[in-house]
């Protein structure tokens, strides 16, 4: 689906504002981005209850309801009950989640619930909201394709992540400062596509799973002395991404043992060399990428002495990082598969840099071209 509004959390609830009281809206995005959180927040904002209605649950008779005889003899008519959850006579935000996850027997019974604002002879209060939502096609979840006619009748808009929105409400919403800080060092973290196969994947609720977790272990020791390195690996490998896992592990150990990207580059600090200590390197060598792409200048002409210099001492810094582990120097220069930034493109080294690579790191350099 190609929404013509694409929009961050932090802008969503504000856009439904005038938007969703005017006419029906479709919010695509994919699974676990808050979709539904944002509508509930909507409906709070604005002041009304927020029922919703699971299209993956429901059968055509759970909306259209049941019929019963109205008057007697020649008078006698049927006449169809809608639940009572929806017919109200009080404004309400209807929230019709996974809308296009239902079959199309449940998309004929919403249609007259979006285009006309009515089951049977019950039309929906004036001031009531009516919004939409669901995932994407390409998000390996339930789908199926919506008709043209109720495609039309909708404003269509495809939510994305955003690390800046997140994390401003994670630091208002007890999110453990553990997985605060690890999406605000390494933002390309907080999403990644749904993978094809059944293994879990980075999503905003994910790490909010994670999080949880970590409170229910840690709460009587906020500061985690008693959690084992295994125990934090059964965690995060069954809440995010096998990769996001494996480098949040290496986050926690360095957080603990106060390794720093930081004494790293002022020199201050030795890479970790011991052999049980390699996933921290990995996700320093993941953060020195990280400064790299986000300070370095696309062009060299002209470079700051500042950004010169982080280019050499990040170039010495791999050197002796490949004495330790190849593999783990070599992902400062090949990055993560799967990282995004917050637009949604791939952070990419300088090419500049690049060529200073190639030139002066050629073990680094051959990896790339084999990768």
């Amino acid at each position: 689906m190609h929404a013509a509004v694409t929009v961050t959390p932090g802008k969503l609830p504000d856009l439904l504002l005038h938007v969703a009281v005017v006419r029906p809206v479709f919010v695509w995005g994919q699974p676990g981005i808050g979709k539904s959180s944002l509508v509930q927040q909507f409906a709070q904002q604005v002041g009304l209850e927020c029922e919703t209605l699971l299209g993956t649950q429901l059968a055509a008779e759970d909306l259209i309801g049941v019929p019963r005889i109205v008057g007697e003899g020649d008078r006698a008519r049927s006449r169809f009950c809608p639940p009572e959850n929806i017919a109200r006579d009080e404004p309400f935000v209807l929230f019709l989640d996974e809308l296009n996850g239902s079959s199309h027997e449940v998309q004929k019974a919403f249609y007259s619930l979006i285009l006309d604002r009515r089951l049977g002879s019950y039309r929906l209060h004036p001031q009531s909201v009516v919004i939409g939502a669901g995932n994407r096609s390409q998000d390996s979840a339930i789908v199926r394709p919506m008709s043209s006619a109720l495609i039309n009748r909708l404003v269509h808009v495809h939510l994305v992540s955003s690390p800046r929105d997140w994390l401003a409400w994670a630091r208002v919403n007890n999110v453990h400062p553990w997985v605060i800080d690890y999406i605000s060092q390494r933002p390309d973290h907080l999403t990644t596509a749904p993978p094809r196969h059944e293994e879990p994947f980075s999503t905003p609720r994910a790490w909010h799973m994670l999080s949880d977790l970590l409170h229910s272990y840690q709460a009587g020791s906020p500061d985690g002395p008693e959690m084992s390195d295994e125990l934090l690996r059964v965690l995060a490998l069954g809440t995010v991404s096998p990769t996001h896992a494996g480098q949040f592990r290496g986050f926690v150990r360095q957080v603990r043992h106060a390794w720093s990207l930081d004494a790293l580059l002022k020199g201050t600090m030795r890479w970790p060399s011991e052999p049980a200590d390699r996933d921290v390197c990995y996700f320093l060598a993941q953060g020195l990428r990280a400064r790299l792409a986000k300070e370095l200048p696309a062009e060299r002409t002209g470079a700051s002495s500042a950004a010169v210099q982080l280019a050499h001492r990040a170039k010495a810094l791999m050197t002796e990082l490949a004495e330790i582990s190849l593999e783990a120097a070599q992902a400062v220069v090949a990055g993560s598969r799967d990282g995004i930034v917050e637009d949604g493109s791939r952070a990419e080294l300088p090419a500049w840099f690049m060529v200073e690579v190639v030139r002066d790191l050629p073990r680094l350099a051959a990896a790339r071209t084999d990768g």
